[in-house]
């Protein structure tokens, strides 16, 4: 187990991902008017889309970059959060109007029910909502999820709402989990576990790891179900960098501190710490609190 001292806060949460894109308009179009995102910033090559003040996704105009192999590291998908099961059955109503044949599929996981869709560019998009976390079962520390069928025709016959009829953008909405592709998750749960200070939440007999904060289900996933063996990625398009929020600058010190102590570079300005885990995924950690 990981010390308590070497555990990230409770209070942690993830931020935005950024991603690379080729096409800037198609992607943004898809976020703002099929997921329901708002526009937050749109400077130069640069797009914000979130709620209120939250960004949840970031897209960076690379179209110098290619495509990622298939079976490369890198993003699994970016998991958005909803708040009602309105507002989800809105997103997944409208995406599914808006880009038909992107579905992917979607599951009853026991703390949550999920939709999986593909964006324009091909990254992987979770649209779920969490039941109560008095719902949620855990034994020895390991929270009880499964992949239960979900039919999304029921579900939307019983939450889809006439202002969800309308367009998404119902309730709030942000970065929930976020699931990678790794080459091998020994690895994963070393790094993000042991170095990082997450604590693991489940696992699935070398093929995943979930791990998570303060008693979430998972902040992050790990997988080699597309990328066994995978090694450290070149930049491409997809993913460009997960952000992770701590409370304290505090705390931020002192995963700086960890992570140096580990011989982890990272690139430390006072106010974010950046590094890369072993597969070249760039995370950044930020504080949420302003002191």
């Amino acid at each position: 187990m990981t010390p308590s001292s070497d555990l990230l806060a409770a209070d942690t949460t993830m931020g935005a991902v950024t991603l690379n894109v080729a096409d800037l308009d198609a992607m943004t179009a898809y976020y703002r008017d099929a997921v329901g995102l708002d526009l937050l910033d749109a400077s130069g090559p640069r797009v914000a889309l979130g709620r209120g003040a939250r960004a949840v996704v970031v897209l960076e105009h690379s179209p110098e970059l290619r495509h990622a192999a298939p079976r490369e590291a890198g993003l699994f998908h970016t998991a958005i959060l909803f708040d009602s099961e309105a507002a989800l059955a809105a997103a997944v109503y409208s995406v599914a109007q808006r880009h038909p044949g992107t579905f992917t599929g979607s599951s009853d996981h026991l703390v949550s029910k999920a939709f999986y869709f593909d964006d324009p560019e091909g990254n992987g998009v979770e649209l779920y909502w969490d039941r109560d976390r008095s719902e949620w079962s855990w034994t020895h520390g390991t929270i009880e999820m499964s992949t239960l069928y979900l039919d999304p025709n029921a579900f939307l016959q019983q939450n889809l709402t006439e202002e969800g009829l309308a367009g998404p953008g119902l309730g709030d909405a942000r970065v929930g989990h976020i699931h990678l592709s790794v080459g091998d998750v020994a690895t994963a749960r070393e790094f993000y576990v042991e170095r990082l200070g997450f604590a693991a939440t489940a696992e699935l007999a070398g093929s995943a790891v979930f791990v998570s904060a303060g008693g979430y289900h998972h902040h992050m996933a790990m997988n080699v179900w597309n990328s066994r063996g995978a090694g450290r990625r070149q930049r491409t398009l997809g993913l460009g960098r997960v952000d992770i929020e701590l409370p304290t600058a505090d705390d931020l010190g002192a995963l700086g501190e960890r992570m140096t102590h580990y011989g982890i570079p990272i690139r430390d300005d006072g106010h974010t710490v950046e590094f890369d885990d072993p597969w070249a995924n760039l995370i950044r950690v930020t504080t949420s609190v302003v002191e």
